[in-house]
């Protein structure tokens, strides 16, 4: 091994030296020592743990963690925001606490939150429309109900005691009332939220929300014809997340622009109002006009008409008077009786039965009589 060694160190070929070289037993035996061995294990696990503690102290690691105690932060800030807003309806009734935690959630103002529920519903949008939810809960019902009854069937044919019976609670799980209550609570009130929400966009309680609802109503009855159901849901919930944040983070260049639409707008609707009072002026004083001018000459028509009338009255008036005088003399109407009326005497004679009438005689033609032919005599 030293000659080896020096042939190496006097720029001979290694190869030769290590054929040349020997390892004796010692040497073998010191590599195969327990200190030996344990110390190479310590320097191994000491590595490791360096290397792991590098890992999990390290820059990523630490941006992990931050990330996601601000995401938790973030979710408890979403959830803690249900509650019943100070905020009143056009209608004086309060509104639900999902009204504050719909507002919560679409204002980004917990960005992580916002981002987490925007893909879930992206998520569970496309889960419906690739994945095959319902054969697979099929599928995986019956594959657990069978291999409960095969455990069940081996663990008494073998053990005489079966596998899912020992696995089995010792008392069914149940919800509790307060549990239920609660659900049932909430959503009675998410029921309530889309109700009061739809009548509130239908009564036009605030005006840009109903014009975006009707803006977004008439296109989606365009695009139904070209996208499916599944798209427009993804458009719907993508516009729905969005528009906030775009809004937010523009807000200024948004409020002046729609402050110089409004100023257009406003001076638009000034100038088409005096232009209308104008107008109605006008054909008032016109109408006025022509109604006095028809008024005046119906007036004409009807003194013209009733003029005749007036001057043949006056001329008839005697002779009407004369007849009426002649027609209403004393000696044309009866004289009024003086005398008492005599009412005819009570009979004092009892009352009888009237006798039988009797017989008449009935007088029969002869059979002989001749017949009267209307169409062969005539009378004179």
């Amino acid at each position: 091994m030293a000659d080896g060694a020096a042939s190496y160190a006097n720029g001979g070929n290694n190869l030769d030296g290590l054929k040349s070289s020997k390892f004796n037993d010692d040497d073998l035996g010191f590599f195969a020592s327990p200190p030996f061995v344990a110390s190479r294990l310590t320097i191994a696990s000491s590595d490791v743990s360096a290397a792991y503690d590098t890992v999990a102290n390290g820059p990523i690691a630490q941006n992990v963690v931050d990330q996601s105690q601000k995401t938790t932060a973030e979710l408890s800030n979403l959830a803690n925001a249900r509650q019943t807003p100070a905020t009143r309806a056009a209608t004086g009734q309060p509104l639900t606490h999902y009204h504050s935690f719909f507002s919560e959630l679409l204002s980004w103002n917990n960005p992580r939150a916002s981002a987490i529920a925007y893909a879930s519903v992206i998520s569970f949008i496309f889960a419906v429309r690739y994945l095959d939810l319902l054969r697979w809960g099929l599928k995986l019902t019956w594959m657990v109900l069978g291999i409960t009854i095969a455990a069940e069937i081996a663990g008494k044919a073998l053990l005489n005691n079966g596998f899912a019976t020992q696995l089995r609670p010792r008392k069914y799980y149940t919800v509790p009332r307060e549990t239920l209550d609660a659900m049932i609570g909430d959503v009675n009130e998410l029921i309530n939220f889309f109700v009061i929400e739809t009548q509130r966009i239908l009564f036009a309680e605030n005006l840009y929300v109903s014009a975006a609802a009707a803006i977004g109503a008439f296109l989606s009855y365009y695009l139904v014809k070209i996208v499916p159901y599944w798209g427009l849901g993804l458009i719907a919930s993508t516009v729905l997340f969005f528009a906030p944040l775009i809004y937010t983070t523009n807000q200024e260049l948004i409020d002046e622009q729609i402050r110089a639409a409004s100023n257009i707008v406003n001076a638009q609707t000034s100038q088409l109002k005096t232009v209308v009072v104008k107008q109605t002026e006008q054909a008032t004083e016109v109408t006025k006009q022509y109604m006095g001018d028809y008024t005046a000459k119906a007036q004409a028509l009807i003194k013209g008409a009733k003029a005749p009338e007036h001057t043949t009255g006056k001329h008839t008036t005697g002779k009407h008077t004369e007849h009426k005088s002649e027609t209403l003399k004393s000696d044309v109407f009866p004289v009024a009786p003086k005398e008492e009326f005599a009412f005819p005497a009570v009979p004092k004679n009892e009352f009888s039965s009237p006798q039988a009438p009797e017989k008449v005689a009935v007088f029969n033609a002869p059979e002989s009589a001749p017949v009267y032919n209307a169409e062969k005599e005539s009378l004179i």
